[in-house]
């Protein structure tokens, strides 16, 4: 099973940006779709954006151009670059990890099979 841990959170102002990395023990195995879901206080966990092997992305609509998801195939990391943030962006942001040998459908969620331990972003004004 994969084994994934982010990093990268922390506090910022509105209007600001972060970068959360999520290092995976492995990529799983082709095809593949890994991304980002966040669940703020008191809500329901969400995805955000998903990155699938063949290279395509998809983001949920709240995102608006404003998160950016991308991968480094060489030292197995995961990032999603934060923009513009503001106070509905503050939430436990997860990284996950479709099971090996599975493709994921539309959507910017999935069905995980591994899950990070979550990074802390806060937003305030």
């Amino acid at each position: 099973q994969v084994q994934l841990a982010e990093s990268g959170g922390g506090a910022v102002q509105t209007g600001g940006s972060l970068r959360l990395s999520c290092k995976a023990s492995r990529f799983p195995y082709v095809p593949y779709c890994m991304g980002w879901f966040r669940q703020a206080p008191g809500k329901e966990r969400e995805g955000v954006a998903v990155l699938r092997s063949d290279g395509s992305k998809e983001y949920a609509d709240f995102v608006k151009g404003r998160f950016t998801i991308s991968k480094d195939n060489v030292d197995n990391i995961l990032y999603l670059q934060l923009r513009d943030l503001n106070d509905e962006d503050t939430a436990v942001y997860y990284c996950a990890a479709g099971g090996d040998w599975h493709y994921c459908g539309g959507g910017s969620s999935f069905p995980v099979a591994s899950w990070g331990q979550g990074t802390q972003v806060t937003v305030s004004s």
